[in-house]
């Protein structure tokens, strides 16, 4: 695939993968503690005993975690991701301690800015776990520069 430095450069169906990450059980607790303190992110037996049945990362955990694995793929080049919202957030299974993430994305559509040297970008993401289900998915609606 040819390096993407601007949004011309982006073709829908145009697709990416990121690195894996492993969650650890440390890494869950943390998040949860500074940012969704709530039993089934933070205490095994009281996680039990809600709907996951077990210690679960906070779903803005998982969002986060996607969100540093977009970050890590570069899908606009040299740009940053700059988003004006996101589209199509669903979390569908937990994510757990030991779990192993990979982020894929494909382009879904791309339309160019009529006044400003800019376009939109749609790129549905999909996260996964080691056993290749999807845990997580998000389009965010991006502004993407335009060539000099």
């Amino acid at each position: 695939m040819a390096p993407v430095e601007w949004f011309d450069d982006l073709t829908v169906g145009m697709r990416f993968r990121s690195p894996e990450v492993k969650v650890t059980e440390a890494d869950i607790k943390r998040f949860a503690a500074e940012f969704d303190p709530q039993p089934m992110h933070l205490d095994d037996e009281a996680a039990k005993k809600t709907l996951f049945k077990g210690l679960a990362a906070s779903g803005w955990h998982t969002a986060a975690i996607a969100m540093n694995l977009a970050v890590q793929i570069r899908p606009f080049g040299p740009h940053p991701l700059i988003g004006m919202g996101v589209d199509g957030l669903r979390w569908i299974i937990p994510v757990r301690a030991d779990d192993v993430l990979h982020l894929e994305g494909e382009v879904m559509s791309l339309t160019p800015s009529k006044t400003k040297r800019q376009g939109i970008a749609l790129v549905k993401w999909t996260l996964f776990n080691q056993n290749g289900e999807e845990v997580y998915t998000f389009t965010p609606i991006a502004i993407v520069p335009r060539g000099p």
